[in-house]
């Protein structure tokens, strides 16, 4: 079995993660934030330490401006529909996830105006493009750090720049980037940040964050928690109601501190010559097209390919049933993307590799691909 599929959620885990999950699990069973005895103060303990991790990994000045979700389509839709308002302009890509595209439209219905953005060919966004698009009442700008079909990693720095300088706040979908990549908010300029914790950050699925800029106000998407009705709630707790998932956020800040421990930097080289090596094997071969960057240096750990004469889904299926190789294919939530890339409506295959991988399976995997065009 050869798994890359890490771009959908990262497998295996590092060890300290299956370990924290079985131990927050057998000895922190109390509800935190709950009550005053000592497993709900101990499981308030571990939420607080994860928040602490998340923040750092983050360059996050102040912790209680992180917030923890299921995943990054709950963040996404809690920032949009929590800021935007009828009347509000809000600028995003052609390209982006679902979760950013279907909430934009049921605002959209509500009076709130979407301008979407086209990328050039590779997939990239041009920072003068955005901020030409900027008019007196845009609210938000939200891009995804990197497309989960095109890999391309955006120039966030210089489009947080240029939201500062018009007033706009600006939001980032981080879901394929944050763990893989150095991020550090204060330093691009991000507003808002929204991350999955099951992928790059080697968390469990069910979690995932919320980050909001100090001054970033936001209506919750649930209500709940502690207090009377009508009694106010601050960060992070006003987006937290309900009883938190204790095991999945120790687990979670297991693997972020993994991350600080074996240093992000370290991953990305890892990942980024895992897939120079897919994309030079691709080259090689005849009928295949990929989508997104040729250098591996300017995409995030995924290739989104196609083979001349073969559907994604035969793709797929075959590479499963005849090498034990597990990839992902058709539209990746993210038909606008397709769209972008011509590749809409079959889509296209995805491997993406991990941490985890090596060199040796990234070369059967190339191996099998050559089967398959072949056959």
């Amino acid at each position: 079995m050869i798994y890359l599929d890490n771009a959908a959620t990262s497998f295996p885990k590092p060890e300290s993660v299956y370990d924290r999950i079985n131990e927050v699990l057998r000895t922190t069973g109390g509800n935190p934030g709950r009550s005053s005895h000592t497993m709900a103060i101990e499981a308030a303990r571990v939420v607080f330490n994860a928040r602490e991790s998340v923040a750092s990994l983050i360059g996050a000045l102040d912790s209680g401006r992180v917030s923890f979700t299921k995943n990054a389509t709950e963040a996404i839709n809690t920032a949009l529909k929590g800021i935007l308002k009828p009347g509000d302009h809000v600028i995003t890509s052609a390209f982006e996830h679902n979760s950013v595209v279907k909430s934009l439209a049921r605002l959209e219905a509500t009076g709130v105006e979407v301008t979407k953005v086209s990328p050039n060919k590779e997939g990239f966004l041009r920072p003068r493009d955005i901020e030409a698009a900027i008019k007196k009442n845009t609210k938000m700008v939200c891009i995804s750090h990197a497309s989960n079909v095109f890999g391309a990693i955006q120039p966030i720095g210089e489009i947080g720049k240029a939201c500062k300088s018009k007033g706009v706040s600006f939001m980032v979908d981080g879901a394929q980037t944050v763990g893989a990549l150095p991020f550090d908010v204060t330093e691009l300029g991000v507003d808002i940040l929204a991350a999955t914790g099951h992928k790059a950050l080697f968390g469990p699925q069910g979690t995932g964050f919320l980050y909001l800029a100090e001054g970033i106000e936001v209506v919750p998407l649930v209500d709940g928690g502690t207090g009377e009705a009508g009694s106010p709630l601050e960060m992070p707790e006003l987006l937290e109601a309900g009883t938190m998932n204790t095991p999945g956020i120790g687990g979670l800040a297991a693997g972020v501190r993994f991350l600080l421990d074996e240093k992000v930097e370290k991953i990305r080289e890892k990942e980024e010559g895992l897939v120079e090596a897919v994309l030079e094997g691709f080259a090689s071969m005849k009928g295949i097209s990929i989508i997104g960057p040729e250098a591996a240096s300017r995409r995030a750990a995924l290739v989104s390919f196609n083979i001349d004469g073969k559907k994604p889904g035969e793709v797929g299926l075959r590479l499963d049933d005849e090498a034990g190789i597990m990839i992902r294919c058709g539209t990746h939530c993210a038909p606008d993307a397709h769209r972008c890339s011509g590749t809409f409506p079959d889509g296209a295959a995805r491997v993406s590799p991990g941490y985890f991988n090596t060199a040796q399976e990234v070369e059967e995997f190339l191996k099998a691909v050559r089967a398959v065009a072949k056959g």
